[in-house]
């Protein structure tokens, strides 16, 4: 009897305090404290914050029993004063065993079938994208290739205010049109870099000699952050880029601008200074 009225007395504020923690959550909590302005930016931020709160809610429960559980075994058989020698050897519990072994089988299936589903989504590539870009890293700045329209961003590496803030007029910026399906092509022209949108919740490496895709949709208006997130040399840190989701009219304008300005056809890769490396063929070809 006085151990069920000590067990109301600990389950009172445990449950008490959980239900006021979950009241006061902000919709930054709620959202698992991912970037602020990634919910519904592309087609693909609201899956990936779903995994993750879900992922982050099944690990905390599990961690809640799995502590309460020690807790629980370290009061309830604690050496009692008077008491001496050891308590009574147990070899094995074959269903509690059983429980351990195949709980966690479970979980990790389900975290990896969860996961590979979300990222089927994200890695299948559109048929016919209605917007392409190619996209050039370089250390450190980048260049821009807008396919459909045959205009070209050449940019320069952000240059630093007094107290090391970057300024607004070098940063290079990407413009890309609303609710359009968009492929985004990685190159790299020296070494590995890795293209970052930190509010798209996705990054993805630029590989010398190889080709990289993004394909995603943008669904809302903004400007997001972007980054080299690839330890890529000295001025790594400031290798940064800006996302500018705009609608139809305004996107035409600034091609329009690029166009006046007379940035058209493409940037190649002729600058890439890893020109003497053969890949592919071409290495076939050398070593033949």
């Amino acid at each position: 009897m006085r151990s069920n009225r000590r067990m109301k007395w600990v389950a009172a504020p445990v449950v008490l305090s959980a239900a006021l923690a979950l009241a006061g959550c902000t919709p930054e909590q709620e959202r698992g404290f991912l970037p602020a302005g990634s919910d519904g930016a592309t087609n693909h931020t609201d899956g990936l914050t779903g995994l993750w709160v879900t992922s982050w809610i099944v690990l905390l429960v599990v961690g809640v029993i799995t502590w309460s559980l020690i807790i629980w075994a370290t009061i309830a058989y604690r050496r009692r004063k008077g008491q001496t020698g050891l308590p009574v050897q147990l070899r094995y519990n074959m269903p509690i065993e059983t429980f351990f072994t195949v709980v966690p089988v479970i979980l990790v299936l389900g975290f990896f079938a969860f996961t590979a589903q979300e990222q089927s989504k994200i890695e299948t590539r559109y048929d016919s994208p209605e917007n392409i870009v190619e996209v050039f890293g370089k250390r450190w700045a980048w260049d821009f290739n807008y396919v459909n329209e045959d205009v070209y961003f050449q940019g320069v590496q952000v240059q630093t205010n007094d107290d090391g803030s970057a300024k607004e007029e070098t940063m290079p910026v990407l413009y890309l049109p609303v609710n359009k399906t968009t492929e985004i092509r990685l190159e790299t022209r020296d070494v590995i870099h890795s293209f970052w949108v930190v509010e798209f919740l996705y990054k993805k490496d630029m590989i010398p000699g190889q080709t990289n895709y993004m394909s995603f949709t943008p669904t809302k208006t903004g400007t997001f952050m972007g980054k080299c997130a690839e330890l890529c040399g000295e001025y790594h840190s400031m290798m940064l880029f800006e996302v500018r989701v705009v609608e139809q009219d305004e996107y035409d304008a600034y091609v329009k601008s690029l166009r006046d300005a007379g940035n058209t056809g493409q940037v190649s890769a002729d600058f890439n200074p890893n020109q003497e490396l053969f890949f592919g063929d071409e290495a076939k070809a050398q070593n033949d």
